[in-house]
């Protein structure tokens, strides 16, 4: 006899056998039994309650190339604890010429041994069934606590040996400089090279992206606000970034969603969303065209007439001539001595704050030593 060994390991009980162990006895009862293994066929932190295992539809697979005569597993909930799924999964291998065998569990080839095949399938759904519902009870009750629930874990935030949020002093005040550089104007482009210059990484150590950015902006954890299923609870953890700056936030992600072709245009066109139509008050937004010469000419125009939503009348402008004018005008106010004057003294007032970056360096700096 060929056989193949499945082992699988269940992430929402860590009190069973582990991999090695499923594996040491399988391999026993194979040897006791004169039989040769031929490979193992393993998902690790996979439910059985779902067939969405991707060894366990690779054993499936394989077992229509006849190679193998039985599949050992160390108990029958291994294989599956959902009564359909068993039924259909064995009846596939049947087909196949291939039975399932337990390693730790005597069921006979007989009548009762059908019986007992059945009740241990049963019994394993109904584990099953029963554990959810007490994970399902045991978040609940952690939720009207306010206590982390697992998950990712927003940027600016630790968690304490009692499963309560608190604030991380390392990054805390990178996530509200973000709402506040957005508030004032930054593109999440901006904001997202910011953070990734100053070391903050997402959950994973990896550098934040473009939708890491978007997803703190819009992540109502920063007001105090925890949620659970349809369990809201105000103030239940620290607040990071006050509720009139949030809703800042969000006012102007929502006029920027509104707007066309933002991210596409944002690296050339210096005055997208910041351009309003003098005529009905709309956004103009870059455009570009290439002419028969193969020119190409950039401006921007008017998101009404674009999108023939009014009967504006606004003529595209050109890109170069607008925001060589815009840049013009701006350097005239800034070079005025008043302004000036007003630029350094804020720019003192700056710098005698608590540099904001000092902490997570000494923190990179620990970790180097």
């Amino acid at each position: 006899m060929k056989a193949v060994i499945y082992a699988r390991y269940s992430s929402d009980n860590q009190r069973e056998e582990s991999i090695e162990g499923q594996i040491r006895e399988c391999t026993a009862f194979a040897e006791k039994n004169g039989i040769t293994v031929l490979r193992h066929y393993i998902d690790r932190a996979f439910s059985a309650k779902t067939d969405n295992r991707p060894e366990f539809q690779n054993m499936i697979r394989d077992s229509g190339k006849r190679l193998f005569d039985m599949v050992i597993v160390w108990k029958l909930d291994r294989f599956a604890r959902n009564r359909y799924d068993s039924a259909r999964y064995k009846a596939t291998l049947k087909k196949n010429g291939v039975k399932v065998v337990s390693a730790t569990e005597v069921i006979s080839d007989g009548a009762e041994g059908i019986i007992l095949e059945s009740v241990l399938e049963g019994y394993a759904e109904y584990y099953s069934a029963d554990l959810s519902e007490k994970v399902v009870r045991g978040m609940t009750e952690n939720a009207l606590k306010s206590k982390y629930n697992g998950g990712t874990l927003p940027i600016g935030y630790m968690i304490d040996s009692e499963q309560y949020f608190q604030l991380d002093p390392l990054t805390a005040p990178f996530v509200l400089e973000a709402f506040k550089q957005y508030a004032e104007g930054a593109t999440m482009k901006e904001i997202r090279d910011y953070l990734n210059e100053q070391g903050v990484k997402n959950t994973r150590g990896q550098p934040l992206t473009y939708n890491s950015v978007q997803h703190l902006l819009n992540n109502r954890r920063y007001i105090g606000e925890y949620t659970y299923r349809d369990i809201v609870v105000p103030d239940g953890i620290p607040a990071i970034v006050p509720q009139d700056l949030f809703e800042r936030v969000q006012e102007r992600l929502a006029k920027n969603k509104k707007a066309p072709a933002r991210h596409k245009a944002e690296e050339d066109y210096l005055l997208t969303t910041k351009l309003f139509c003098g005529y009905c008050g709309a956004y103009l937004c870059g455009e570009s065209g290439t002419s028969h010469t193969g020119t190409t000419h950039r401006y921007y125009k008017c998101v009404s007439v674009k999108k023939k939503r009014t009967n504006c009348h606004k003529k595209s402008v050109k890109k170069d001539w607008i925001e060589d004018l815009v840049v013009s005008e701006t350097m005239k106010m800034v070079m005025d001595d008043s302004a000036i004057e007003a630029i350094v003294a804020m720019l003192m007032e700056l710098q005698e704050q608590e540099n904001v970056n000092l902490p997570l360096y000494e923190q990179q700096l620990r970790e180097a030593d």
